[in-house]
Order: C-alpha cells, then structure tokens, then sequence
C-alpha cells in the first residue's frame, strides 16, 4: 500500500510543477500546458507561506499536487480545489488519498465555507474521483478555463466533511 502525504510547495518543486503543468498530456482538460514565464509566476505564488498549494508525496516521492483557493461562486465564498498527479502514479490512490488529507486542513483552516471542485466534465478520473470522495454532482456549466478557453466542466459540492 502507498503511503500518500501532502507538504509544503518549496524552491525544489519547480521541475514537479513543470512535470504536471507544462506536458501537454497533463493538461488536455485545462486547456493545453502552461507557459514558462507562467510555470516561474505560479512556482512563485505556491512557494508563499501562505498559498494553501502542496505537493503530494507517495511513499517519500514527489509526484503531485494538491490545493485550494478562495472562490466566489453564485454570490459565495466557497473553497475550490485542484489537484494533479503524474501518470506513473495514477490509479493507485494518491489522489483521493491527498484530496482527504487536503480536507483536513480545510477543516481546520475554515470549515464554514462549501467546497467545490469543478473539472472538465470530459475528465473521467477526476469526476470520478469527486464522486468516491462523497462530493454532491450539481451540475454542469460553461467556463473559461484558462480565460478564453471555452471548457464545460461539472460542480461537484462537497457540504458534508
């Protein structure tokens, strides 16, 4: 069994975010990869104390991240999350394992606030992975995702953790 944990985005990190951000296999459903230059902000912003962004580690290994962000949706400040897993360490459980973890610290960061998560409705293991979570399907919806890049995606709502 793999042992999953979250830590701290660091300096070290920039080349996992390169890994998951910038291949184009591993953004198919977020609009294709992400620039360098966009790749240094974002590196930038998730090593900041405060950026709420982790790295998620199987047994001691680098391979993914997880994170949330304040989001205002339908007139609400809800809680978004994301996550991201490199190819050789999907479908063993990582991600739903990082997600509970995630869900931890946003319990004790704000538990008032709604999670949400909103992938590509064409994002099969991420819908699913929602769905194992206990997320509540709402709904889909049109979005830009990077902005200008038309994407339907679905509103899974987490009221229960």
């Amino acid at each position: 069994m793999t042992e999953v944990s979250i830590g701290s985005w660091g300096p070290g990190d920039r080349g996992l975010l390169g890994r998951l951000l910038g291949d184009p296999q591993m953004m198919v459903h977020l609009g294709g990869p992400e620039s360098e230059a966009k790749l240094d902000d974002r590196q930038s912003r998730y090593e900041a104390p405060d950026s709420r962004q982790y790295k998620i580690l199987a047994d001691g290994e680098s391979c993914g991240y997880v994170g949330y962000w304040e989001h205002e949706w339908q007139d609400a400040s809800i809680w978004e999350v994301g996550w991201s897993v490199l190819p050789a360490f999907q479908g063993r459980g990582v991600a739903s394992a990082a997600v509970r973890l995630l869900l931890d610290v946003i319990r004790q960061d704000d538990a008032t606030k709604t999670v949400h998560a909103f992938p590509s409705v064409e994002n099969v293991a991420s819908n699913a992975l929602c769905e194992k979570l206990g997320f509540e399907l709402v709904g889909p919806f049109d979005n830009e995702f990077p902005p200008g890049h038309p994407m339907r995606c679905n509103d899974w709502r987490l009221t229960h953790r």
